[in-house]
């Protein structure tokens, strides 16, 4: 009823879980894909969909030893559909900007924490982008929202003004 979420950091950590969501006809999503633009081709062939993140730890890990920044940049110029996450508490929220400045289009990142990340968890129908009937939570920014002189102008919240 829900896409599995594969937690893979590897290359061969992912391919093997594309194998074993083929095997059992599984819809699935892979967490991290810390590896991803090692094998962005293949993931881009077999369709995988890909929460890359979180983009900046310490290679505390072996399999960390391979991660960039600009993993999301590459997976999506590959036209891998992704959302990014930052295991937050782990990572602060403020460190998603991260993947623009490391080569993501600012619209594609903006889709990849609104929209994307919305369909990857599958609950487009419900929450992700402004139509009516959908639950929304809006934030008006001054400039894009990931500009440094970005300043928050109004939030709303189920449709009534909570800030600012």
């Amino acid at each position: 009823e829900v896409p599995a979420h594969f937690h893979a950091h590897r290359a061969d950590d992912m391919l093997t879980a594309i194998r074993i969501a083929r095997e059992f006809d599984l819809d699935y999503v892979l967490v991290h894909g810390t590896e991803g633009h090692l094998i962005a081709d293949i993931l881009a062939a077999e369709g995988a969909r890909v929460i890359c993140g979180p983009l900046l730890t310490d290679r505390s890990k072996p399999e960390l030893s391979h991660q960039t920044i600009e993993n999301p940049a590459r997976l999506a110029r590959a036209g891998i559909p992704l959302a990014i996450c930052t295991d937050h508490p782990e990572l602060p929220i403020q460190y998603l900007p991260l993947a623009v400045r490391a080569g993501l289009d600012k619209t594609a990142a903006l889709r990849a924490i609104t929209i994307d990340a919305a369909r990857l968890a599958g609950v487009a129908d419900r929450v992700g982008s402004l139509e009516a009937g959908k639950d929304a939570d809006v934030v008006l920014c001054s400039a894009h929202p990931f500009s440094m002189d970005c300043t928050i102008q109004a939030v709303f919240i189920d449709g009534k003004q909570t800030g600012v």
